[in-house]
C-alpha cells in the first residue's frame, strides 16, 4: 500500500507548478533562476538494520488540467507605475497603518489598473488581489524598478504554489549568513547586543591559527569595525570562564573553507548556513536540522550540508575531551557566548547527515569515495558528541542508563530580558536587604551563596538547552527529567551510527582522542573507570555491533521507565523522584520517528495521542489538562496547550508514516498546512515561528510574542523551520488535497463525514502516483454556499 512504500523513500522531485516567472527574472535583466528539485524527506536510516523499513522509493508526479488551474494564455496585462501605485494600494487597503494588508484593514479590496496593450488609457477592476499587488510592487521597488508591465498571472497565483515559491526561491536566500569578513558587517549589527558600546569580537578555536591570522587581518582591513580577535583557551567550555564573558559578548567563529582569492593566492571564506529569522540571527542547533530538511526539499542540498560542517567544527573545537566536561557542540554564533558554551539542544546530526547523504551523488568510485569520506567525518564528529556530552553524568544518570538535559552553568543565565527573573530574585534580595541590582551582582560574583537558587538556574538552563523555553512540563524539574524526546533521539543516533557504519564497511577508525562512556552504563561501571581508567576512543575501530547493542539497551530502558502501559503513552520519568511525571506531552511521538515503538506501542501511542493532541491546527504541545489552569499569576507559557510548533509537526508526520499510518499523516498535515496557507491569505503573507492551533492564529500572546510577523509589506524571511514544515508538508499530501488548500477549504470540510467515500478514494496515494483520484476543491465551494 501507499503507506508503506512512502515509509521507505525520499519523495523524488517535482517541478515549478503554474509557470509563474521568478522575480529575479520578471523585475531584473540580470539575474537567471534555476529552479530547484523537490524530494522528500524521511528519517528512516538506510539499509537500517533495526528499523521497520528501506527508504528508497522513487515517485513521478503526472500533471491533470482542471478548469480552475490557473491560465497561461491571454492573461490581461497592466502597465503600472510602481511608487504611485502603491502608495495608492497602501493608503485605500492598509487602514490601520501597519504596512501590512489584512483581513483586518476595512479597505474595498478592489484596485483600478490601466492595461498594457492601450498605454494605461484601458483600465480593470482587480478585486481581492491587493496583497499580491502589494507583494509585487515592493518586489519591483527592490529591484529598482519604477515602472513596470505586470501579468495578471502574478497577481491571481494560488497561495499554496505562491507560497512555496517563495521559499525556495527567495525566503532561504534571505536567511542566508556566513561567518566572515563580508558577513560580518551584517551580523555585527545583531540585537542581541546590548553593550553600551558597538565593538564586536569574535572568538576563535585555541587550535584555529589560521583562522585567527585571518580575522586579525580582517579587523585591520575593516578598521570601520572595530573588529576584536580573541583567541578562546584550550578549556573554553569550563563554566568560570563562561561565566566571564557575560560582559564580553561577541561571536563565535565557525567552519570556513579555503577559496582563490584575488592575487594568485588562497583565503578563507565562511561556509553558508541558514538562520532561523527574526531576532535569531545565528545557526541554532535543532532549527538547523528541520531548515536542513526543507532545503532538501528544494533541492538545496549545499546549504544543507554547509550546517553539518559547522557542527563537525563547533563538535571539535567547542568542547573537551574529558569526562566531566560536558560541553556544548552544534553552537550558534552568540552575540553572548557565554549562554552557549556550556549548553546544547536537542541532537539531530546523526539524521541529518544521513538524509544529506542519501542526496549526494555516487555515480562514479570518485564520487562515492567523497560522500563516504563526508559521512565519515560527520560520524566521527557524532560519535565524540554521544560519548563526552550525552553519556557522562551530570546528562547521563546512571541508575537509569537514560539520558537528561544538565548542561553546566554558573549564575543567572545572561541572555534573557532583563527583568525576566525579577519574580524569582525578588525574594532573595529582600532577604539580604538589598536592591534587585545589587543582589544580582553579588549573586554572579558568588559572593552570596543561594543553593536554593542554584537549584532553580540549573533546571532552568536546562529547559533552554531542551529547546522547549518554557512550559510547565519542565519547570524547576528538566534536569532531572529523563525525556521520552531525548532519548528517541539519541536511540535514533545509536541507530544512524550502525547504519553508517554498515555503509562504511563494517568498521570505523576514530582520530580525535576521548573517553568512551562504559557500557552498560551503570554507577559501578563509572566508578571502575574512574579507578582503572576509561577506554579510549583511539583504542580500537568502531563496529555496527556495538552501536546496534547500544540501541537495543536504550530500547529496552525506555520502555522500562517512559512508557506506561496503562495510559498507552510515553511519559518523562524524574530520574531524583523515581517515577514518571503525569505531563502528557506529544513528544511521545518522536518515540514513532526515531523507530523504537513496538507496532502495538506504536498503535497504542497514535490511538491515545490524536485524541489528546490533535486539533484543527494539527498537534498541539500538550494537552490542556497537563498545562494547568492559567491566571495573572500563571501565565501561557509558549511550549504549552494551545500552541503548536513545526518540529512536533513534522515528527509525527514521519513517525504516523513510518508505523504504515499514513492517511493519519496526510490529515495532520493538511491541518498545518490549512493554518500556514490561511494565515498567509490573509495577513498580508505572514509565516510566524508558532500558531495558536486552537484558535488558527498566528497572534500569540504568550511570553515572547512571535517572531516572523514584524515585516513592512511583504515577508522577505519567513521563518526558518516554519518555511520547512511548509515544504516537507506538501510532499505528504495529495494532489486533491493541495487543490483544497488552494481554495482554503477548512479541515472540516475536506474531512467531514459526507465526504468520507471521496477521501477513502484519495488520500491514500501521495501525489504523483499512478491512478490518482482528483477531488475538486470547487465542488467543496458550492456546497459551502448552498448549504449542502
Amino acid at each position: 500500500m501507499a503507506s508503506s512504500r512512502n515509509r521507505q523513500m525520499l519523495l523524488q522531485s517535482r517541478g515549478t507548478r503554474a509557470g509563474v516567472v521568478h522575480p529575479d527574472q520578471f523585475y531584473s535583466r540580470d539575474t537567471q533562476h534555476v529552479g530547484s528539485k523537490k524530494v522528500r524527506t524521511n528519517s528512516t536510516s538506510q539499509a537500517d538494520p533495526l528499523t521497520r523499513k528501506n527508504n528508497t522509493l522513487e515517485m513521478n508526479r503526472r500533471k491533470r488540467r482542471m478548469s480552475h488551474d490557473p491560465q497561461t494564455k491571454n492573461n490581461r496585462r497592466f502597465i503600472v507605475d510602481v511608487d504611485e501605485t502603491l502608495r495608492i494600494v497602501l493608503q485605500q487597503e492598509d487602514t490601520d497603518g501597519d504596512f501590512q494588508i489584512s483581513v483586518t484593514d476595512s479597505g474595498p479590496k478592489l484596485i483600478t489598473l490601466g492595461t498594457a496593450t492601450s498605454n494605461g488609457v484601458k483600465t480593470f477592476d482587480i478585486r481581492a488581489s491587493s496583497f499580491g499587488l502589494c507583494r509585487e510592487l515592493a518586489i519591483a521597488r527592490d529591484h529598482g524598478r519604477t515602472r513596470i508591465v505586470l501579468d495578471e498571472e502574478r497577481l491571481s497565483e494560488p497561495p499554496v504554489d505562491r507560497l512555496s515559491r517563495m521559499i525556495a526561491t527567495s525566503f532561504w536566500r534571505s536567511l542566508t549568513r556566513r561567518i566572515d569578513g563580508d558577513g560580518l558587517e551584517i551580523i555585527c549589527a545583531d540585537p542581541k547586543n546590548r553593550t553600551g558600546h558597538l565593538t564586536p569580537r569574535i572568538y576563535v578555536p585555541h587550535s584555529e591559527t589560521k583562522m585567527f591570522e585571518y580575522y586579525k587581518a580582517v579587523a585591520k582591513q575593516r578598521p570601520h569595525l572595530r573588529l576584536e580577535v580573541i583567541r578562546l583557551p584550550k578549556e573554553c567550555d569550563d563554566p568560570a570562564f563562561v561565566k566571564s564573558l557575560n560582559d564580553k559578548p561577541g561571536l563565535l567563529a565557525l567552519a570556513m573553507e579555503e577559496v582563490d582569492d584575488d592575487i594568485g593566492g588562497k583565503s578563507l571564506k565562511g561556509i553558508p548556513f541558514i538562520v532561523p529569522g527574526a531576532r535569531f540571527n545565528e545557526l541554532y542547533n535543532w532549527d538547523s536540522y528541520f531548515i536542513a530538511l526543507g532545503l532538501i526539499v528544494d533541492g538545496q542540498i549545499e546549504k544543507a550540508k554547509g550546517m553539518v560542517e559547522h557542527f563537525v567544527f563547533e563538535i571539535k573545537h567547542y568542547n573537551k575531551a574529558t569526562t566531566s566536561a560536558v560541553t556544548i557542540r552544534h553552537l550558534p554564533y552568540p552575540l553572548i557566548p557565554s549562554q552557549y558554551l556550556c549548553r546544547t539542544q536537542p541532537p539531530f546530526l546523526t539524521d541529518m547527515t544521513l538524509q544529506i547523504y542519501n542526496q549526494l551523488q555516487k555515480n562514479t568510485p570518485k564520487e562515492i569515495e567523497s560522500a563516504n569520506t563526508w559521512l565519515k567525518r560527520a560520524m566521527r564528529a557524532a560519535i565524540k558528541e554521544y560519548h563526552t556530552i550525552w553519556m557522562v553524568p551530570p546528562r547521563l544518570d546512571p541508575v537509569t542508563g537514560l539520558s537528561r538535559y544538565h548542561p553546566d552553568g554558573l549564575g543567572i543565565p545572561p541572555e534573557t530580558e532583563a527583568s525576566h527573573f525579577t519574580h524569582i530574585l525578588e525574594p532573595y534580595a529582600a532577604k539580604h536587604r538589598v536592591s534587585i541590582l545589587e543582589f544580582t551582582e553579588a549573586y554572579n560574583d558568588g559572593r552570596l551563596h543561594e543553593p536554593e537558587l542554584d537549584e532553580y538556574f540549573i533546571h532552568d538552563r536546562a529547559v533552554r538547552e531542551s529547546g522547549h523555553d518554557t512550559t510547565y512540563r519542565f519547570e524547576k524539574k528538566c534536569a532531572h527529567l529523563a525525556t521520552i524526546d531525548l532519548n528517541a533521539l539519541l536511540y535514533k543516533y545509536e541507530v544512524d551510527i550502525a547504519t553508517a557504519i554498515e555503509i562504511l564497511g563494517g568498521e570505523l577508525d576514530l582520530e580525535e582522542d576521548f573517553n568512551l562512556s562504559p557500557f552498560p552504563p551503570s554507577k559501578e561501571a563509572f566508578e571502575a573507570a574512574k579507578n582503572s581508567g576509561f577506554e579510549r576512543s583511539l583504542s580500537r575501530k568502531q563496529t555496527k555491533e556495538e552501536w546496534v547493542k547500544r540501541s537495543q539497551l536504550r530500547e529496552e530502558r525506555i520502555n522500562k521507565y517512559l512508557w506506561n502501559e496503562g495510559k498507552k503513552l510515553y511519559f518523562d520519568y524524574d530520574t531524583v523522584a523515581g517515577a514518571q511525571i503525569p505531563y502528557e506531552t506529544v513528544t511521545a511521538f518522536w518515540a514513532l520517528w526515531a523507530g523504537c515503538a513496538s507496532e502495538q506501542q506504536a498503535y497504542d501511542v497514535m490511538a491515545t495521542g490524536l485524541s489528546k493532541f490533535e486539533v484543527i491546527g494539527g498537534l498541539v504541545s500538550g494537552t490542556e489538562e497537563s498545562r494547568g489552569p492559567i491566571s495573572l499569576d500563571r501565565p501561557n507559557r509558549q511550549w504549552d496547550f494551545p500552541y503548536a510548533w513545526p518540529p512536533h509537526q513534522i515528527m509525527a508526520w514521519v513517525g504516523f508514516e513510518r508505523y504504515g499510518r499514513l492517511e493519519d499523516a496526510q490529515r495532520l498535515a493538511y491541518r498545518w498546512l490549512y493554518m500556514m496557507t490561511t494565515a498567509f491569505v490573509d495577513f498580508n503573507g505572514v509565516v510566524p515561528e508558532k500558531f495558536d492551533a486552537v484558535k488558527l492564529s498566528h497572534m500569540v500572546d504568550a511570553e515572547y510574542g512571535n517572531q516572523g510577523v514584524d515585516f513592512k509589506m511583504i515577508p522577505r524571511e519567513g521563518f526558518g523551520w516554519m518555511n520547512a514544515a511548509y515544504q516537507v508538508g506538501l510532499t505528504f499530501i495529495t494532489e486533491a488535497m493541495r487543490r483544497a488548500l488552494n481554495s482554503c477549504v477548512s479541515p472540516e470540510k475536506f474531512f467531514s463525514k459526507d465526504r468520507q467515500g471521496v477521501m477513502e478514494a484519495t488520500i491514500q496515494v501521495p501525489i504523483g502516483l499512478p491512478d490518482e483520484e482528483v477531488f475538486d476543491p470547487i465542488d467543496l465551494a458550492l456546497e459551502a454556499i448552498m448549504g449542502v
